[in-house]
């Protein structure tokens, strides 16, 4: 994928593309290191009038009936399918992901595209009549208004569609704040939305950081905030809506155990398993982070020594190397703090068994790569802030219990609760996992227990803050607000 060179990311408000004045913040290629391009980082004035275009563009747009608001989503939809390699491209050269994790992130957009457009149905309402004598009542899922979302770095075409069509389809207009570490892939698609059509302000980009952020949030015509993150910036996010009369749906970081027991066929399940915490680098936030080997010494030896052999001989490559298994992390910091994380462990005593610290790619040098790094933690050292504390990167923790019990324990002794799985043939243990944990995100025999779009993606305890999840028909609710109607009406005289 090629970038013209000195290209500036632009502003999209008001159906026209444009360069605020500001300060431009470089985006770097993560497999090479080099700048690609620079984003703009719009201030406080800038986002005030896209708010105030998009509110304007509302008044409007909310009267359009909504079989005519998916026909844009139906040509969204076409335009998407006719430019996915395209947008499989930058993801690639901005990630640094791989052509096969690439392709399954704009799969999944394209499908929240396609669950939108059938919003006529999903925000209807519902009626009684003669709840009591001529009287009847019906409630209503009417738009709100101007609706924002944050997105993270790490899937830049799919999370923003977690929200942005849904909150069009049903009436609302919009402003896409992307992530300033991959703003390219958002440019991209929504010069798909101005070719598919949509009238000028439902659908706007502001590029910028957290100055951008806090204008978003502070201006009173902004009704919702949706938001893809860390956890604390989720946590401060949702108090700060909150404190400005918003609703927000504010998804937040993980820190995913993943249980084997005993009876788990290794031949069947390693490879997805090992699938599971290194696809993507790490980057996602259902990867596991931690295996727990449910057994007696036999089995977490026969475990441990299956990972080892399947871990060691991944491929660590550039985007489009098929035969790479992943590529790089997001940016010098973040590989730096992954490299910590690893160091505090091996200080503490935890058994470093294969080590991606000093990984260089040969010919890549520049890049931010890791190789995949394997850790054993002795039971004294189970709440290690290696074991507990999201690394997002290359990794995986190895632990052991005794029983089913024990190792649930243990998850549940976690802040986090964005996926929680279980590897077994058994019924009753598998049944039981899902009834006791608290992971949003349950699977079994599952590695990532990825929603698909008609069904909401979960989060629990501090992996997520609000009542109303993204995708499915909890974005729905969350893009609409119930009016009810109670009416009764005389007989003339």
């Amino acid at each position: 994928m090629i970038i013209e060179k000195n290209h500036i990311v632009k502003n999209y408000v008001n159906g026209e593309w444009y360069v605020p004045k500001g300060d431009l913040l470089d985006v770097t290629n993560p497999t090479t290191g080099e700048v690609i391009a620079k984003v703009p980082l719009s201030d406080k004035n800038e986002v005030d009038k896209s708010v105030h275009i998009a509110h304007k563009a509302f008044l409007t747009w909310r009267k359009t009936p909504p079989v005519e608001r998916s026909r844009y989503l139906y040509k969204l939809q076409q335009l998407f399918e006719k430019n996915f390699e395209h947008i499989v491209g930058l993801v690639m050269l901005e990630l640094g992901k791989s052509y096969a994790d690439s392709k399954g992130e704009v799969m999944r957009a394209l499908e929240n595209i396609e669950v939108a457009a059938g919003t006529p149905t999903l925000m209807q309402g519902y009626n009684s009549e003669d709840i009591a004598r001529d009287i009847d009542e019906y409630a209503i899922r009417r738009p709100l208004g101007v609706m924002m979302a944050i997105g993270p770095y790490n899937f830049p075409s799919m999370i923003p569609f977690w929200f942005a069509p849904y909150a069009v389809a049903t009436g609302n207009t919009f402003i896409l704040k992307s992530s300033e570490k991959v703003p390219l892939t958002s440019e991209f698609m929504v010069k798909l939305v101005e070719e598919a059509g949509f009238p000028k302000g439902v659908f706007n980009l502001v590029n910028g950081s957290k100055d951008a952020v806090d204008a978003l949030i502070e201006n009173p015509l902004v009704r919702g905030v949706s938001f893809v993150g860390s956890s604390n910036v989720a946590h401060s996010i949702y108090i700060k809506a909150a404190e400005h009369g918003k609703r927000a749906q504010c998804q937040g970081g993980a820190c995913n155990f993943i249980v084997i027991m005993p009876d788990s066929p290794l031949d069947k399940c390693a490879d997805n398993i090992v699938n599971s915490f290194y696809a993507c680098a790490g980057q996602r936030c259902l990867a596991g982070q931690n295996l727990v080997i449910v057994g007696d010494k036999a089995r977490y030896e026969e475990v441990k020594t299956r990972m080892t052999t399947i871990v060691k001989n991944l491929t660590v490559g550039v985007p489009d190397d098929k035969n790479a298994d992943f590529g790089a992390v997001i940016s010098p910091e973040h590989k730096q703090s992954i490299i910590e994380k690893i160091n505090q462990a091996e200080k503490d005593g935890a058994n470093i068994i294969l080590d991606g610290r000093n990984f260089v790619l040969k010919g890549f040098e520049n890049g931010y790569f890791l190789g995949t790094t394997l850790i054993e933690f002795p039971k004294n050292m189970f709440q290690h802030s290696t074991v507990h504390e999201e690394i997002f990167g290359p990794v995986m923790n190895l632990l052991s219990a005794d029983t089913y019990e024990e190792a649930v324990e243990l998850l549940e002794s976690n802040p986090y609760g964005n996926a929680a799985n279980i590897y077994t043939q058994s019924g009753y243990y598998a049944r039981r996992f899902a009834y006791e944990v608290h992971g949003g995100n349950v699977g079994i025999n599952i590695g990532v227990p990825a929603p698909v779009p008609h069904f909401p993606f979960g989060g629990m305890k501090r992996s997520f803050f609000g009542i109303l999840h993204g995708q499915g028909q909890d974005v729905i609710e969350f893009m609409t607000e119930k009016q009810i109607v109670i009416q009764r009406f005389y007989k003339e005289d």
